[in-house]
């Protein structure tokens, strides 16, 4: 009898204990690294790191590593080795962007370009799905299985997390139930849920859409400001209510409601942005800043649901050339692009240039 936990629910644990601040253990080949979240790591941990003769590095990614000046000898992230006297301080300025032009002087930041970095990308990939900042503490040890017994830490074996991050989680209808709203009494909403615990993903079907036959589709992310708030700063409000009335109108229809907030960053790291764009960041440059890449969504979800509910080939109501080509990726083939611009006003006008120039949505 084997009551433990697998690959995807060891993970589940891990963003867990990361987000409430406890550290993890990573293990690959004998080797192994102990990996603490910038964003909620304490003092007392830290001061227990370095205590026990233990020199953490600072692994942070390529982008935040530019905005500080970093060299980033690994690529695609930078560890930057702690000061003599670093505190928690220290630690949450670099991490953080937050007062970065109160405070601009931050360095000069010393990088590691000695050995592998393998752990402390991990050590990324874990916090972004903790919809943390991605900035992590990480100290390699000699002994990784027994300093996490000891310390009744989590053992995440990196090379099975790795290929499972990697790929895109197995989803599963979970309910589904009639739900009259105002554009179609005729709706049903299917609840899908991951097997890796992440978050749940909805599909709003509008009447009944015939699956041999291409069905008008929205792939949406989640915005709470924009569909919940009625936020002026960005257009999503507008976008999920228009393709609603659409879909009624035609009879027929399918919303994705894709759990992805603020690009896959996450409600907390998309104020942090907002918070960037107050400073004259644009959306981009703020998301880079905070250490992120311009869109971290993974639209494999999209299409993973689409093909659960049986449809082959959508007409997609979108804006976004990418979305056209990832559903193309996964085997939905999308037949008709149909436009979706609505909603520009004055709070949100140099924002939609910003889509349109940077990442390339067709306004």
């Amino acid at each position: 009898m084997n009551l433990g936990p697998d690959i995807n629910e060891t993970l589940a644990r891990a963003r867990a204990d990361l987000r409430i601040g406890v550290p993890v253990v990573l293990v690959s080949g004998g080797q192994g690294a102990v990996v603490m979240a910038a964003e909620t790591a304490d003092a007392v941990r830290l001061n227990a790191l370095q205590a026990d003769g233990l020199k953490p590095v600072l692994a942070i990614t390529a982008r935040r590593a530019e905005t500080l000046k970093a060299r980033a000898y690994d690529g695609d992230l930078a560890r930057i080795m702690l000061p003599e006297g670093a505190d928690l301080r220290w630690v949450l300025a670099v991490a953080d962007p937050k007062d970065d032009l109160a405070t601009p002087m931050k360095g000069p930041l010393m990088s590691e370009r000695e050995g592998s970095a393998a752990l402390h990308r991990l050590a990324l990939m874990l916090a972004k799905a903790a919809r943390l900042l991605p900035a992590a503490l990480v100290a390699n040890l000699e002994a990784p299985e027994a300093f996490a017994a000891a310390q009744r830490l989590t053992v995440v074996d990196a090379d099975a997390a790795r290929v499972t991050m990697d790929a895109s989680a197995a989803l599963r209808e979970t309910v589904a139930a009639r739900v009259p709203i105002e554009v179609s009494e005729n709706t049903r909403l299917h609840v899908f849920r991951p097997d890796d615990g992440s978050e749940e993903h909805y599909a709003v079907e509008i009447g009944q859409p015939d699956r041999a036959q291409p069905v008008l589709t929205r792939l949406h992310s989640a915005c709470f400001t924009g569909d919940l708030m009625g936020s002026l700063k960005c257009d999503c409000g507008p976008q999920l209510r228009g393709a609603l009335a659409q879909m009624g109108a035609e009879g027929a229809g399918v919303l994705l409601y894709l759990n992805q907030e603020g690009r896959g960053i996450g409600l907390a790291n998309k104020m942090r942005a907002y918070s960037l764009q107050d400073q004259g960041f644009d959306t981009v440059e703020a998301n880079h800043r905070l250490g992120f890449e311009d869109d971290e969504r993974d639209f494999r979800v999209g299409g993973a649901i689409l093909k659960e509910l049986g449809f082959d080939a959508i007409r997609l109501m979108t804006n976004n050339p990418a979305k056209i080509a990832m559903m193309e990726k996964t085997g939905v083939k999308v037949v008709e692009r149909v436009p979706l611009v609505v909603g520009e006003n004055a709070h949100n006008h140099a924002y939609l240039k910003v889509k349109a120039a940077k990442s390339g949505h067709l306004l």
